[in-house]
């Protein structure tokens, strides 16, 4: 594939690593939270999120922002050492979001937090390299730089007024080898970057992630229960009411966009399940 044409692909679809994408990572607000996220599987395998201390969760900017970075892992070639290298106002402009003061500093602390967090696998975070879940610690970026341009290379930004001047800078990520291990094996699922981003709702952002590994697995169909899918995502609330008034809108934008044909949440004696029909993939 040329370098034209693997640019094009990259821009409609996104590779991202099949087994991170079946565990929670981000918060589905901003709101400050230094907890843990925890997961289980039910068989003694466990799956942690640990914010560096002092600091928060990972939440929906950050999520938005991992999604960009491996779209520009993927656009650059996925390269062996994993660094990708982006201006903070082109990758902003590639979010879709307003260039100013304020997101260069959520970009920032995004970046860096996505360097701190902690990843912890007990058995549930599956390497395809050597088909096994070792237990394993790492955090999603092994390394972030961010350089301010210099003072004359701002001055010369304001010749152009299609670019923000308030505070310009180039940046140098390297992505974590577990994760480009999974993704050069091709343990990934796919997504439509304009599927992704039409998408208005971090809650249906996430979950159109966590219904692509469904596909992943063979299913056009998904039965999953109320409580695990809570625990996936991951979602604060706990009782079924609650959590049908955040999903429902999530499920409509979803069916809008034909991520699904159906979403139906189900009681069957004390269970509660959701029902999930995939619809068709992006041409």
């Amino acid at each position: 594939m040329t370098v034209s044409a693997r640019r094009r692909a990259g821009s409609r679809s996104v590779r991202l690593d099949r087994s991170l994408e079946a565990l929670p990572l981000f918060r589905l607000s901003d709101s400050a939270d230094d907890g843990v996220i925890s997961y289980a599987d039910g068989a003694g395998a466990r799956w942690r999120v640990i914010p560096s201390p002092g600091d928060r969760l990972p939440g929906t900017f950050d999520q938005d922002v991992y999604v960009e970075l491996l779209r520009r892992y993927q656009e650059a070639g996925e390269p062996a050492d994993g660094a990708v290298n982006f201006t903070l106002h082109a990758f902003l402009r590639g979010m879709g979001r307003m260039v100013d003061g304020r997101t260069y500093e959520q970009l920032r602390g995004a970046l860096g937090r996505l360097e701190r967090t902690a990843l912890e696998s007990t058995g549930i975070y599956r390497a395809a390299a050597t088909d096994s879940c070792p237990d394993l610690r790492f955090t999603l970026l092994t390394s972030v730089a961010v350089e301010r341009r210099r003072g004359s290379d701002r001055e010369q930004l304001q010749l152009f007024s299609a670019m923000a001047t308030g505070e310009p800078g180039d940046a140098r990520v390297v992505l974590a080898s577990a994760v480009r291990e999974n993704l050069a094996a091709n343990h990934t699922i796919s997504i439509s970057a304009a599927r992704y981003w039409a998408l208005g709702s971090p809650v249906a952002r996430r979950l159109y992630r966590l219904l692509e590994v469904a596909r992943a697995d063979g299913r056009l169909a998904w039965r999953v229960a109320l409580d695990q899918l809570a625990e996936q995502l991951p979602l604060a609330q706990r009782y079924p009411s609650h959590l049908q008034r955040v999903l429902q809108p999530a499920h409509d934008m979803l069916v809008a966009q034909g991520v699904l044909r159906n979403a139906a949440v189900r009681q069957q004696r004390r269970e509660w399940f959701v029902d999930y029909v995939l619809g068709s993939r992006p041409v």
